[in-house]
């Protein structure tokens, strides 16, 4: 990496050139960095906008899964067979999957050889478990941090290999060069524009990158959303690749659950297991009620369907109906949304279902309830004293941030959790936008019914498939800062302009928290698990009014410059996303994966609810398909095409000998 200066409309800004730029500190970005070196690439840095901040940090589970081919046991598996299941999932590419299928082991052995602490038996087979949509016991756990223990790990990779780190930028454009004649997909990236949020002066407040390839590990689009369970500073960094001309894919597949909102968790395994009560209040703490009663008339249903929460929580619109365990997130949705009332968890007492007088009648449950909480030492007479039996951990998980479950109750929501579409990309994941690599879950690699845990498998597959890609093909040197600057320099000093130029007068000054919340909420009513054609129309009218509120801000400081150009990007990741949806919807689409979207000729789960929840499930040949969208100059245009199918390989040995010592792989694409 070389230190240097660039001129940009006659003033100098601070450049830094190198081969690789990583932009992300999640458990993607930093095995794609040190992959990178592994593969004999050692000219690179990691810029992020703090080193502990993102999701993988900062988020797990009950026990947080990471999906892999099968280790233990006699149950057979294969590489194609944990392929055919990722690309059943529905809009799944099959050399994707393949990919994720092949490189499963190796990425997860890398993994426990730096120190994740996955278990394993006596014998070193390393044990699973099935999860959702897991016809195989693929899944495998650290615990309910496994993505913070992977995070660690690779830190200490990244230390050791001594790769420099930028700490506190936050990426504001990717810098682009278009080949004269060439159309949009030779449209490659140069680098990118960052901003010091804390620097106070108006120059040194940017910093030029110039780099021959970008890994982009920028996370989930989590700051579109209002009710969320990402961590509160991770925002996600989509909009500077839509503004550069990456393409979207499968934006309408995101995954939505039940979580607490106060402290942001997921709200599954023995959290639902032990069968908390349900109750609302008003907005006061008043009113409070056990709002699920009016739905469940048949207290075996109820209990059993929050049982189910533990190991179905993802909001699935097919369990909606014969009272099946989603009817809760939906029945959460109508008292927070619709309602505008609060939901709380309470571990201290019983549902009313379970017994009289506050009492606990295990006869009430259903077998398989039964039969686990008696396995699990968790007939105890209330909700906390079974979780303490059971998970005390999950306990001490709220306690240590503040939350005492013995003496209070929990606030929750129907919250965003996951991005299963994302940024598209080929079987190297490279983006359209060439030398741009989408690795984690900024990938749009998964389709509408992921297994649990494939997000943490995809992420590192992916990091390794790019590292391996550029080592092996693109190795130019960054621009110098003469060239950067005929080449990108309009660009540049367009996006610094509409930085300074909010710090002049007679601009009207924004209260930008307000306008993020906006934001999110505007999203979380329209654009997450309750969906309609009329809602996001009336939400897309509302995001352009935003956008134009946002162009002519005024600002007073760094930090509310650098929030300015936060909103502008989400405002146009919202765009692009509820435009997708909208295609979807006018396209015929129906319900599916995570979401429910109103169908007047539909049904609705019970006939007391509202009309909202009316909605059909039939596919209409959208699963073997994938939509992809692009953004230009504040329009998008969204195209569909079949999904890839699973490659099928000749693997005669000799032949893969020979084009892996010549490295045809790598020309193929």
């Amino acid at each position: 990496m070389k230190q240097d200066t660039i001129r940009i409309a006659g003033r100098e800004y601070e450049l830094y050139r190198v081969q690789t730029l990583v932009v992300g500190s999640g458990a993607a970005g930093l095995n794609a960095a040190v992959s990178l070196v592994k593969e004999g690439q050692p000219d690179l840095a990691i810029l992020t906008e703090g080193k502990w901040l993102g999701t993988s940090h900062n988020t797990g589970s009950d026990k947080q899964t990471y999906y892999k081919q099968t280790t233990c046991g006699r149950e057979p598996d294969s590489v194609r067979r944990m392929a055919q299941v990722l690309f059943d999932g529905q809009s799944v590419d099959g050399d994707l999957a393949l990919a994720e299928a092949s490189l499963s082991l190796r990425c997860f052995y890398h993994l426990v050889d730096i120190g994740v602490p996955f278990p394993c038996n006596g014998n070193g087979e390393y044990v699973g478990y099935k999860t959702d949509h897991d016809p195989n016991a693929r899944g495998t756990s650290a615990g309910p941090l496994t993505s913070k223990f992977m995070t660690e790990a690779l830190w200490r990779e990244v230390e050791h290999y001594r790769i420099p780190v930028f700490d506190g930028y936050q990426v504001i454009e990717l810098l682009t060069e278009q080949p004269e004649g060439d159309l949009a997909d030779g449209r490659r990236v140069r680098g990118v524009l960052a901003i010091r949020p804390g620097e106070e002066d108006r120059v040194r407040q940017y910093v030029v990158f110039a780099a021959d390839n970008v890994v982009y590990a920028t996370g989930g689009e989590a700051g579109m959303y209002d009710t969320s369970v990402y961590p509160t500073a991770q925002t996600g960094g989509m909009g500077p690749a839509f503004r550069a001309g990456a393409r979207g894919k499968n934006l309408t597949e995101s995954q939505y659950g039940i979580a607490s909102i106060q402290f942001r968790w997921n709200l599954s395994g023995t959290y639902q297991q032990v069968i908390p009560r349900y109750v609302s209040t008003e907005a006061d703490g008043s009113d409070e009620r056990e709002f699920l009663d009016e739905y469940f008339k048949n207290p075996c249903d109820l209990l059993y369907a929050i049982f189910l929460k533990g190991y179905q929580w993802p909001f699935d619109p097919r369990k909606t109906t014969n009272h099946g365990s989603s009817l809760i997130d939906l029945l959460v949705y109508q008292e927070t949304v619709i309602r505008k009332r609060r939901v709380f968890l309470d571990y201290r007492r019983n549902p009313s279902a379970a017994g009289k007088n506050g009492g606990f009648v295990a006869e009430r449950l259903c077998q398989e309830a039964y039969d686990y909480l008696k396995n699990s030492d968790g007939l105890w007479e209330t909700p906390i004293l079974r979780l303490e039996h059971m998970n005390p951990a999950a306990i001490e998980l709220y306690r240590s941030h503040g939350i005492d479950l013995y003496t209070e109750m929990l606030e929750v929501a129907v919250c965003a959790q996951h991005n299963n579409g994302g940024l598209a990309g080929n079987q190297w994941w490279e983006s359209n936008l060439r030398h741009l690599f989408p690795v984690g879950e900024v990938n749009g690699s998964h389709g509408v019914y992921r297994p649990g845990g494939t997000a943490l498998n995809a992420g590192q597959v992916g990091s390794l498939r790019a590292a391996q890609y550029i080592a092996n093909r693109y190795t130019e040197e960054p621009m110098d800062a003469e060239t950067l600057a005929r080449v990108c320099g309009a660009q540049i000093a367009g996006a610094i302009d509409f930085g300074l130029a909010a710090f002049l007068g007679n601009r009207e000054e924004l209260d930008f928290e307000e306008e993020r919340k906006k934001l999110g909420v505007r999203m979380s009513e329209n654009g997450a698990n309750i969906r309609s054609a009329e809602g996001v129309e009336r939400a897309l009218a509302e995001n352009r009014r935003q956008q134009d509120r946002i162009e002519k801000a005024g600002v007073r400081s760094g930090k509310e410059s650098a929030c300015r150009y936060r909103l502008r990007d989400l405002l146009v990741s919202q765009q692009v996303y509820l435009e997708a949806i909208a295609d979807y919807i006018q396209r015929g689409g129906t319900s599916r994966g995570s979401y429910l979207v109103y169908d007047p000729k539909g049904r609705k789960p019970l006939r007391n609810l509202p009309e909202c929840f009316r909605f059909s499930v039939e596919d209409r040949g959208f699963g073997t398909q994938i939509q992809e969208i692009a953004y230009e100059n504040g329009s998008t245009i969204c195209s569909w095409r079949p999904v890839r199918t699973i490659p099928e390989e000749d693997n005669w040995f000799e032949k893969v000998w020979r084009d892996w010592r010549e490295g045809t792989y790598y020309h193929a694409c």
